[in-house]
């Protein structure tokens, strides 16, 4: 059976930034409350397929904001990254179950996956125990004086090709399996690059962790 398209609506553009090379963040009117860490599929046309895309903004925000890197040959993120304010995007209400849990958690992510941390953040919702951030680059940790600025010690990045202070050098998927142990009783929270979140959810659970408290939202 074919998946019912969400119906779309009109959202005026109010702005749209390149944060990083290649990465852009874009603002609308919001006109739905949302629960952080909730999507939304979006579009610019009834003609082309939406894409989904995790909210990155407080649900107290008179916008809403999305995060998304371009890719060049794509049909939408090169003409969203092209948007001016006042322009129409399509929007749907949000939806999806990647939310905060009554529960401890850690957060772990890469790229834009971050999006739906920031909005748990912004939105005022409690802090995790651990958020790992990992990028190839040093300007790819998106939103990091954020992070840093609300977490503190509790915000870890991981960097495979460049080193810089405060910043651990490799994978945080060599981090993880290096140690002993992991908190059972914590909610683990993996959003990203579906190779990394694939690695991470294997390596959760091999350190002892029930597979109900891995929670994961793939970003492709």
């Amino acid at each position: 059976m074919a998946r019912k398209r969400k119906e779309l609506f009109p959202h005026v553009v109010t702005s749209v930034n390149e944060i990083t090379p290649g990465y852009f963040t874009l603002e609308f009117e919001r006109k739905f409350n949302f629960i952080p860490g909730q999507v939304v599929a979006v579009s610019l046309n009834l003609q082309d397929d939406p894409r989904l895309y995790s909210i990155a903004s407080g649900n107290q925000k008179e916008n809403m904001r999305i995060l998304f890197d371009v890719y060049p040959e794509g049909l939408l993120t090169p003409p969203l990254s092209a948007a001016n304010p006042g322009d129409i995007v399509l929007v749907s209400e949000p939806f999806g179950k990647f939310t905060p849990s009554a529960t401890e958690e850690w957060w772990i992510a890469t790229g834009t996956g971050i999006a739906p941390f920031i909005s748990v953040l912004e939105s005022g919702q409690s802090l995790p125990q651990k958020f790992l951030h990992g990028s190839r680059t040093l300007d790819g940790f998106l939103f990091q004086d954020f992070f840093k600025e609300k977490l503190a010690d509790n915000y870890l990045r991981f960097c495979t090709q460049e080193t810089g202070d405060d910043v651990i050098e490799g994978r945080l998927t060599h981090w993880l399996n290096d140690q002993d142990q992991l908190p059972k009783d914590m909610k683990y929270f993996l959003c990203g690059n579906p190779d990394m979140v694939v690695d991470v959810r294997d390596i959760v659970l091999s350190k002892g962790v029930d597979f109900d408290h891995i929670m994961a939202e793939i970003y492709f």
